[in-house]
């Protein structure tokens, strides 16, 4: 899955799974653009080019802004000429239901990992055709789109959205060669879910839905990423690939390891 002489810009890049597919995408011969609000993006995208020899380049980035959003693109293609691949990982979550919820957390969500989604994949788009790059869009979702958690509503409804936005995009992009995918993890072992695990009755539950019996690691959801982003998935666009550890095909519980 080589993705040598590809350009890519990965969004949420400064920790967890949006490090881990930088560092993949890298890995396999792309040029990266880390984006992030967070200054230790910069410090992410370096030691991912002493690590792998790849160019790299940090951009601090609020994805919510459109104005960001167009500095964040304009400056990738100024650094690297063009963008062949777009990870819209991003992402932030807020606790609250439908009857604490509440509206500034609601926005705030929505407008992070589906807004920020929508704003980037429009302007790479709009790149991609006016290029005329056969390019690769791929968005992250979660199992949460498809199962939810009562208190996570503004998360559910978010990652919901973003698939549905992965398949209209892929529709309407699919004429000019350009792929459109999302990714759906389950539960991976980042900075999020540790604090979880230290919960043993959450540990329990979790695993308790988790036919696989283990946590998934960033790696494994970037190796995901990597094929979507590669010519070995030429002909999948408007899908959701879940690494999940099995746990939307369960019915019920299975047995503990």
């Amino acid at each position: 899955m080589n993705l040598e002489g590809k350009n890519a810009i990965v969004t949420g890049a400064a920790r967890g799974i949006g490090a881990a597919i930088a560092r993949a995408f890298a890995k396999h011969g792309a040029r990266v653009v880390l984006a992030d609000i967070a200054p230790e993006c910069e410090q992410t995208a370096s030691e991912i080019a002493s690590d792998t020899g790849a160019e790299t380049h940090a951009i601090l980035t609020d994805v919510s802004d459109p104005v960001a959003c167009e500095a964040l693109v304009a400056k990738s293609i100024e650094h690297f000429g063009r963008c062949d691949i777009l990870m819209n990982n991003a992402g932030i979550i807020m606790q609250g239901s439908i009857l604490d919820a509440t509206i500034e957390d609601f926005d705030r969500v929505l407008g992070v990992n589906l807004r920020g989604t929508f704003l980037l994949s429009r302007l790479v788009a709009r790149h991609m055709v006016e290029q005329k790059i056969a390019g690769a869009i791929i968005n992250m979702s979660s199992t949460n789109a498809v199962v939810t958690i009562p208190d996570q509503l503004p998360y559910a409804v978010s990652k919901g959205g973003v698939m549905q936005l992965t398949r209209v995009m892929a529709m309407a992009l699919a004429p000019h060669d350009i792929r459109v995918n999302a990714i759906g993890p389950g539960s991976i072992r980042t900075d999020m879910l540790n604090k979880v695990m230290e919960d043993a009755s959450a540990q329990r539950t979790i695993l308790s839905r988790t036919p696989l019996g283990r946590f998934g690691e960033p790696e494994e959801v970037a190796n995901v990423a990597v094929f979507l982003a590669s010519d070995y998935a030429s002909y999948v666009t408007g899908q959701t690939i879940y690494p999940d550890g099995g746990r939307l095909p369960l019915n019920y519980t299975v047995p503990l390891r």
